[in-house]
């Protein structure tokens, strides 16, 4: 069972049609196949074998696609790195992961170089640009020789990829997902979606990110879609993509969902194309989903995922009508339970942690026996969400475990103020969390981001939630910024906020 299987079936099933459009380069699925089995080649005779671990950073491109799948080929492990990552984020993960080989693109080589120079085991760099440093070797030299490639024959507890997850303390772990996990959520969740041949991907993720791999890249090659390609989000060609196409889908996070609403506020779509979106990666907030689907004319369905889960297992069901607010179903291949401290689980309503298993799941923490053994203890996977379960089985994120807010001995959840704020005609983009309090143990705080000439005081907006909830949940501090910081996967980076009076 390999990855690549994907890419070769799909090649043989409908060779001429489109598989990748990128920034005026096209390729049909045999093409593709082509070119990965060329750079498999090259790879291969510069050494590569299984089992070496690669770091890929660069940009998503179509390069990317073609690097990721002629390592599948080869039998290498992948480790997907930001290109905006600095030597010290660098060195951690390359020499965690016991990296070999490097392949990056030029633009981003300054902070790579001296990290692979303080690690020797780096024997293999490999960069796509021009004017590259001695002792890189282009890209493009790996292309020469033609003829198929026998693909390695992976077992199903054969690593692919190592996702360094950001966590929400200490250094990222490195999450390894095998070829059967990466491929069992990839199946899972395309057959419960209804595609069509003729559907165009607007592919808006990082490819870094596992959301992006698996949504984007891995189930548009599995199902025989074309994927309209960018570097990075840009609200304006996005919307521009979806006037120009007949019949598109849609892959995001929230920060891009309630961008693309601003947007359509002031620049209507001509016409929508949009046949469906898929949110996922954060919590989506319910003002922000209505104002979408409006502008839009598409269902949003919104998804929930984990890196160590390949990553999604549970959604909101294609065909029905989706309850805004929930993460839906759990997917076929998947279970959940929502338990107490002591793994119990918990009344039908009532707030636990919610607990996942199934095939997709990774095979461990690189390196981490310890991490492992305690995120996946009793054989389900603790995921450190909060949430609840409605009669009919729908769950609901209530919030991140360690983000809920103890004031006074009161429990309060950072998404139940959020939703509030983002009910407020003047409100961008909020982010609650709580702050140290000698009296209190905790305050509760709010950063907001304002629309373009909003008037609202900070005064104004403490009324507006003391008013929708009980007196010890309302934010006692309320700062006003220009903008929020985000992951770079496009998520609210509530680390990086300060709200310390």
């Amino acid at each position: 069972m390999n990855l690549a299987k994907f890419l070769t079936d799909t090649a043989r099933r409908i060779p001429d049609h489109t598989a990748i459009r990128f920034e005026g380069q096209s390729v049909s699925f045999s093409e593709m196949n082509q070119q990965v089995n060329r750079l498999a080649h090259g790879l291969a005779r510069l050494g590569l074998k299984a089992g070496d671990v690669c770091a890929l950073m660069m940009p998503s491109s179509l390069s990317w696609a073609l690097i990721y799948y002629a390592l599948a080929k080869v039998g290498a492990i992948v480790v997907p790195v930001n290109f905006l990552y600095r030597q010290g984020e660098l060195e951690h993960i390359f020499a965690d992961s016991g990296a070999r080989a490097f392949i990056g693109r030029a633009d981003y080589l300054k902070e790579a170089i001296p990290v692979m120079d303080s690690l020797p085991q780096i024997d293999l760099r490999i960069a796509e640009g021009d004017n590259l440093p001695a002792g890189i070797i282009p890209l493009t030299a790996l292309f020469a020789e033609d003829g198929d490639f026998e693909t390695f024959p992976s077992r199903d507890d054969d690593p692919f990829a190592v996702i360094y997850t950001s966590g929400t303390t200490g250094r990222s772990k490195g999450a390894v997902l095998t070829h059967k996990s990466l491929m069992s959520d990839a199946q899972a969740v395309a057959q419960v979606r209804y595609t069509q041949p003729h559907d165009i991907v607007l592919s808006v993720l990082p490819l870094f990110h596992i959301y992006g791999q698996t949504h984007a890249l891995n189930i548009s090659i599995y199902s025989g879609l074309t994927i309209r390609m960018w570097e990075t989000f840009d609200a304006e060609k996005v919307l521009t993509a979806i006037e120009e196409e007949t019949s598109t889908i849609l892959y995001a996070v929230p920060t891009m969902v309630n961008r693309l609403v601003e947007l359509a506020a002031t620049r209507p779509p001509k016409r929508a194309s949009l046949r469906f979106c898929i949110s996922g990666g954060a919590s989506l907030p319910v003002e922000v989903l209505h104002r979408f689907e409006k502008a839009f004319q598409a269902i949003i369905y919104e998804s929930y995922g984990l890196t160590e889960f390949s990553p999604t297992c549970v959604e909101n069901p294609f065909g029905r009508q989706t309850r805004p607010g929930s993460i839906g179903l759990p997917i076929p291949g998947f279970h959940v339970r929502i338990v107490d401290e002591q793994d119990q689980d918990v009344a039908q309503g009532k707030v636990g942690e919610l607990l996942v298993s199934g095939d997709a799941v990774m095979k461990g923490y690189l390196n981490q026996p310890e991490a492992t053994a305690e995120a996946m203890r009793g054989g389900w996977l603790h995921t450190g969400d909060l949430a609840r379960m409605d009669e009919d089985g729908y769950i609901y994120i209530v919030d991140r475990k360690k983000e809920m807010i103890i004031r006074g001995g009161y429990n309060i959840y950072p998404r139940e103020i959020e939703e509030i704020l983002y009910r407020h005609k003047d409100v961008l983009e909020a982010a609650v969390m709580g702050v140290p309090n000698t009296d209190l143990g905790e305050e509760v705080a709010a950063a907001v981001v304002l629309r373009p000439g909003a008037k609202t005081s900070p005064d104004e907006l403490r009324l507006f939630v003391k008013d929708q909830v009980a007196p010890y949940k309302y934010p006692r501090i309320i700062k006003f910024l220009d903008e929020l910081p985000k992951t770079a996967a496009g998520k609210i980076f509530k680390r990086g906020i300060n709200l310390e009076p």
